[in-house]
């Protein structure tokens, strides 16, 4: 991974853009090849009621997993995702979020990215998805 150029900065991504006045704003880290994030929905990501909506979720759950690569300086694309709704996410509860890479096959990386209550540590979602490296 050393042998790369860093990638371009992303600051209108829907998911971490800190320029994106309607995004999500998630701050994603890296260790150990683990990216982590938090997320706090608010009554603009609703689907009903006090629900949040089943896209913002996977959003952040597509977005932890391109991070794992991102910070690592790979550009890749989704390519696929299986997203698995385990429990309804209400407003204000936060998420942690978590993404990894499962297996390596030439230009396809298999990730995998858990969403968890950050209070109780309830699984709310998770999925595996398939990026190209660009």
């Amino acid at each position: 991974m050393s042998d790369r150029e860093p990638i371009e900065a992303a600051p209108m991504c829907f998911a971490c853009g800190v320029d994106n006045p309607v995004g999500l704003k998630i701050r994603f880290t890296i260790e150990d090849g683990r990216c982590t994030g938090q997320f706090t929905p608010d009554a603009n990501h609703v689907g009903f009621e006090n629900t949040v909506h089943g896209g913002i979720i996977y959003s952040a759950l597509d977005d932890v997993m391109a991070n794992v690569l991102y910070l690592q300086d790979m550009k890749a694309h989704t390519a696929r995702c299986e997203i698995r709704y385990r429990k309804a996410l209400e407003v204000g509860q936060t998420i942690n979020l978590s993404g990894w890479i499962a297996n390596e096959r030439r230009r396809l990386v298999i990730l995998k990215g858990e969403a968890r209550t950050a209070d109780e540590d309830v699984l709310i979602a998770d999925c595996e998805a398939s990026f190209m490296l660009a």
